[in-house]
């Protein structure tokens, strides 16, 4: 969930990668009502009756770096689609990357002169407008504190961006199996569950919940199909898988592959992209495959999955699966087709071409 590029290299991407990305709107899926007419919780009336825990959520890796024109087809952007894009085709956890470079919390990918999607506060009122529009839905947050910004900080952007007023407030600090259902939320009014790293809890602000302590992940900088696994990475406190789900921590699946090009520069690996966010469970990387074996290794359905690209390969249906899910409603479908295989591959080995010769001579100079 840390950056996919190095920081070590950072400012030699600066001289070729630099953009600022296109500012996300928030759109509407519609008020979801099943084809009997009874209400639906993200996106299935089944949904509704169960606690927040017991459900595995769908979720976008570095959900506001773009891949498209807005940032020139950044080989630093995680997405196709923007988050706003992602909540109405049914993800309900998305994840962003945030810095403080001055006063102002910005959404940048290592660096804000590498890949700058503009301030936080303008992205969670995009996702609030979305929520207004979407009354049945709950979402999870999972923003990476990378320069260990106060608490404060972003609960003043919370506050200003409108969103804190959906903040689901935990009734505990630390891990707990005593989460509320998704019916009692909406009820309630807190739809939105904010994680964020680096934090300490404060009573002041109790819907902004350190994520390490109630979340573990599992590995996330993969580079083989054969990387995929379930053991607990981090917070290493938490112990083994196992005993962590003991605690009542619920478990993250990282799942996206990273891509070499070469002097420890990893990029997203969009070449494989179909392979790895496969629902199927046959073969090697396959997201079926990985969360049916965390599935298995935990005695559990894994909480959270993130992926890259996730408009590719038909995610959504591996958790689905998960879930138990035969169908769904309210969700809009997300074109790819302006993507053609052939022409995105023809292009990026050009950008890649030039990207490593770049690096090379750059870091020869080092």
């Amino acid at each position: 969930m840390f950056p996919s590029l190095r920081t070590a290299v950072a400012a030699a991407l600066v001289a070729v990668a630099g953009v600022q990305a296109a500012p996300q709107t928030a759109s509407a899926a519609g008020n979801e009502t099943s084809v009997a007419g009874t209400r639906a919780c993200n996106n299935s009336p089944s949904l509704c009756g169960r606690q927040y825990n017991q459900i595995t959520y769908l979720g976008a890796h570095d959900s506001s770096f773009l891949r498209d024109k807005s940032t020139g087809n950044s080989l630093a952007g995680n997405q196709f689609k923007n988050a706003t894009d992602a909540l109405d085709a049914g993800l309900r956890l998305l994840q962003a990357q945030v810095h403080k470079p001055n006063s102002t919390l910005k959404l940048c990918h290592t660096s804000c002169g590498l890949l700058d999607a503009g301030p936080l506060e303008s992205w969670l009122a995009a996702v609030n407008g979305w929520m207004a529009k979407n009354p049945n839905e709950v979402v999870t947050l999972v923003l990476v504190n990378s320069d260990n910004a106060p608490a404060s900080d972003f609960d003043s952007v919370f506050q200003r961006s409108g969103i804190s007023a959906l903040g689901y407030k935990s009734t505990t600090t630390g891990p707990t199996g005593n989460w509320p259902t998704l019916d009692t939320m909406i009820s309630q009014g807190t739809r939105v569950v904010s994680f964020v790293t680096n934090i300490q809890y404060s009573s002041s602000m109790p819907y902004l919940l350190p994520e390490f302590d109630f979340v573990f992940e599992t590995a996330f900088e993969v580079t083989e199909l054969t990387g995929f696994n379930c053991t607990l990475d981090r917070p290493s406190r938490a112990g083994p898988a196992t005993a962590a789900l003991s605690k009542n921590f619920m478990g993250l699946v990282n799942h996206f592959k990273d891509q070499s090009l070469g002097s420890n520069i990893l990029v997203p690996d969009v070449d494989r992209i179909d392979v790895v966010n496969s629902p199927a469970t046959s073969a090697d990387g396959n997201l079926g495959q990985h969360l049916q074996t965390c599935r298995t290794q935990w005695n559990q359905r894994p909480n959270f999955v993130l992926v890259d690209f996730w408009d590719r390969a038909n995610p959504i249906e591996a958790v689905d699966s998960m879930n138990g899910l035969s169908a769904t409603t309210g969700r809009k479908s997300a074109s790819s087709s302006d993507r053609s295989t052939g022409s995105a591959t023809n292009s990026r080995n050009l950008e890649y071409g030039a990207m490593v010769a770049f690096l090379t001579a750059t870091l020869l100079l080092v």
